[in-house]
């Protein structure tokens, strides 16, 4: 996968917004990994905020919500993951503004 589908994809996932906090999770920093194979199977390996997350099915459905409208992507396997586990340190500045943290 060339860096600009990765970028675009990375982009399209900025349209997925936790429910809890409003804040994209890209920006969170819960997307670890985009891969794709040569038949445009695309595997995003992720995490969520807490393990009992009770809206992960919600953003599941939101991610691959986001990518059916990028022609390169035939299919989404959406891999939740606990290690690393996640942190604040992992959001972006502008999240770490958006919710306040320092």
């Amino acid at each position: 996968m060339d860096q600009d589908l990765k970028e675009n994809i990375m982009g399209a996932l900025e349209q997925v917004v936790d429910p809890e906090l409003g804040i994209d999770i890209v920006n969170l920093g819960l997307v670890y990994d985009i891969d794709m194979d040569e038949a445009g199977k695309t595997t995003i390996t992720m995490t969520l905020t807490s393990m009992g997350c009770p809206l992960a099915g919600v953003i599941v459905d939101q991610v691959k919500a986001a990518l059916a409208d990028i022609p390169e992507v035939k299919e989404v396997d959406v891999n939740i993951v606990w290690t690393p586990v996640w942190s604040r340190d992992m959001m972006s500045r502008y999240a770490k503004i958006a919710l306040g943290i320092q």
